[in-house]
């Protein structure tokens, strides 16, 4: 069906959220499986005592977090490509929910702030500690994003002595080389001290969220709407261009078969030819 100029804009902009959203979930769960079936890391969820720690609820949130915004991409996708409104539903109401729990996530987040700061830097813990024990590359590369974002140094901030100083960003100034801020202790301040901006992320990813789903409804109410049907203008034709047929004439058109009568056909004259006036 062909769409407006509105409803080519929302089209083109669930594709560009879905291929956003597909690489975060990728990522999300990709990590989420290498640190839950990792070798170094499968025998923390062997043990009963460690299921309720940071690292265990943490890659679990990963697990579902991935899944969950693969599968919405897929509704979305298919809904935008196919044009199909059924699926664009589907996808607009996942994607509220989605945008709901993200937003309360940060207001809980907000409140409780003291909390989640001790609990992911425990999540950090955990990871470092694996890459120290077994020097995972999973572990290396997460390690080296959460401190290039934080501009930290493992778990001691003293790049010539730490166990994971491969991992370190690179100093800005000549004191850093000395002495850089502990991972753990600058997550726990990132989320004490920027608390509000911490939240403001929520509220603006939860607020991208509705976008999409406001381009989903749109999209779907495009379809849903009839394309105007096309009309063929006639106009009267030119007397001149008019061919006389006389009427007395006939055409007879014969066969092979010698034992069956011919068919005559009679010609349309003038006056038999409908002519519509605009």
């Amino acid at each position: 069906m062909a769409l407006d100029g509105c409803g080519l804009l929302c089209k083109y902009t669930l594709f560009i959220f879905n291929l956003i959203f597909a690489l975060v979930g990728f990522v999300f769960l990709g990590l989420g499986l290498w640190l839950r079936f990792s070798g170094s890391t499968r025998a923390i969820f062997e043990f009963e005592a460690l299921n309720s720690s940071a690292f265990v609820i943490a890659v679990t949130i990963l697990i579902t977090t991935g899944s969950v915004m693969l599968i919405v991409v897929v509704f979305g996708d298919y809904g935008a490509c196919n044009e199909k409104r059924c699926a664009l539903k589907i996808f607009s109401v996942l994607v509220s929910f989605l945008a709901g729990a993200v937003v309360v996530f940060g207001v809980i987040a907000y409140s409780r702030k003291e909390e989640i700061g001790l609990r992911m830097g425990e999540f950090y813990s955990s990871i470092y500690l694996l890459y120290v024990a077994n020097s995972d590359p999973v572990l290396a590369v997460t390690l080296t994003f959460i401190q290039k974002l934080l501009h930290c140094c493992g778990a001691t901030g003293i790049p010539s002595l730490d166990f994971a100083k491969e991992t370190c960003p690179k100093p800005d100034t000549i004191w850093e080389h000395i002495k850089m801020d502990a991972c753990p202790g600058a997550i726990i301040n990132v989320f004490n001290r920027n608390a509000p901006l911490v939240m403001g992320v929520f509220v603006g990813t939860g607020a991208l969220l509705l976008l999409a789903m406001i381009c989903s409804s749109i999209l779907a109410k495009k379809l849903k709407t009839p394309s105007s049907p096309q009309y063929i203008i006639l106009t009267q034709p030119q007397t001149s261009q008019l061919e006389y047929i006389p009427t007395s004439t006939s055409t007879s058109i014969s066969y092979s078969f010698p034992d069956q009568e011919p068919v005559v056909f009679t010609p349309l004259t003038v006056a038999n030819i409908p002519i519509v006036i605009t």
